[in-house]
C-alpha cells in the first residue's frame, strides 16, 4: 500500500508525541511544531526511512499503530 506524505508525517508526529510523553530524560528537544516542520522538509523516501520499519516491523504496522 502506498501512503501519502501527509499520512507519513501524521504517523511520525504521533510516534514523536508518544515518545515525548515517555521521555523522562528530556532528550527529545524539538517541540511538536519544530518536528513537523522538519518532517515537511523530507521526501517521502526519507520519511519512510525515519519510521525505522523493516521486514520484521513493516511500514503497514507502523502506520496502523500510529494512525
Amino acid at each position: 500500500m502506498d501512503y501519502s506524505k501527509e499520512q507519513l508525517i501524521d504517523c511520525l508526529l504521533s510516534e514523536y508525541v508518544c515518545l515525548l510523553q515517555d521521555d523522562d530524560d528530556e532528550t527529545l528537544q524539538w517541540t511538536e511544531e519544530e518536528f513537523r516542520e522538519w518532517l515537511n522538509s523530507l521526501s517521502v523516501e526519507q520519511l519512510i526511512e525515519e519510521t525505522g520499519t523493516d521486514e520484521v516491523f513493516p511500514l503497514s504496522e507502523f502506520m496502523y499503530s500510529y494512525s
